[in-house]
């Protein structure tokens, strides 16, 4: 199968790294079928790729908290006749609030989000991609995957499942020519932080810490067609990582209860 017949399934397209990944794997002639929330932004990116690149792009408007996305996703896909070929599970959020004074509902949107979504996905795309002996899949983790747990966020805890879980995937699928790689970026220039309500804080962080999504998209892509089971971009980010996994965990805990850069 050539490029040219192969696609991409992306989701959280709209915006930061996920329409990075768009113009990245449309300039290398895949074609793509974009997944968010905002349907507005979906068709004006699309539009903005099928003049620029010329290559076919579907999208398909989803909110992945809610437990029937993937399904009718895929459901999309198969009326279309596209065989998903690359999936790159980019969607994500971070809780704002305390654990014990956030509403339940909102708690499990963010595990429906960012645990149950990606792993149903990779679920739902491996027949295909086993089918023909070729696969390609990117999750989104974060640097926050090695650091020191954050008071009250789920989040840390959450990307570190999407790391071990992309690794124990890359180690049964690398075989059968499916490479599946935990992208772990650091602070990343996109509208993450406004939607969070956390930009005033992440704009008192040094200008060394933060990365464009072109140069993480760049990374992630290259690692992952090179059969690489972690990404981490950037030198600072890899200094980081490093650094804090060796140390124990009371320290840790420490470091992660009294340096959180979004604790008030």
């Amino acid at each position: 199968m050539t490029i040219k017949n192969r696609t991409a399934l992306i989701t959280g397209a709209s915006a930061g790294i996920g329409k990075a990944f768009a113009h990245h794997l449309a300039k290398e002639r895949y074609s793509l079928l974009l997944v968010a929330r905002r349907e507005e932004r979906l068709h004006e990116l699309a539009d903005e790729l099928v003049k620029k690149y010329n290559i076919k792009c579907n999208i398909f408007a989803a909110d992945l908290n809610d437990p029937s996305a993937p399904a009718a996703i895929m459901s999309y896909a198969e009326s279309l006749g596209i065989t998903i070929d690359i999936l790159i599970n980019n969607a994500g959020l971070s809780g704002k609030t305390a654990f014990a004074e956030t509403p339940w509902s909102k708690l499990a949107a963010e595990i429906q989000l960012m645990i149950t979504s990606v792993t149903e996905l990779c679920h739902r795309v491996l027949p295909q991609m086993q089918k023909n002996g070729w696969g390609r899949i990117i999750n989104l983790s974060s640097l926050a995957a090695f650091s020191p747990p954050g008071a009250s966020l789920l989040y840390t805890g959450i990307k570190h499942y999407i790391l071990d879980i992309s690794q124990s995937l890359d180690m049964e699928l690398k075989p059968q020519g499916i490479h599946v790689t935990a992208l772990c970026p650091g602070f990343t220039h996109s509208e993450f932080h406004d939607v969070m309500g956390t930009r005033d804080a992440a704009n008192n962080l040094p200008s060394v810490l933060w990365q464009e999504p072109e140069q993480v998209v760049k990374e992630g892509w290259d690692a992952v067609m090179k059969g690489k089971p972690v990404c981490v971009p950037g030198l600072v980010n890899k200094v980081i990582a490093s650094s804090v996994r060796p140390l124990p965990m009371s320290l840790q805990y420490f470091l992660g209860n009294h340096m959180n850069p979004f604790k008030e």
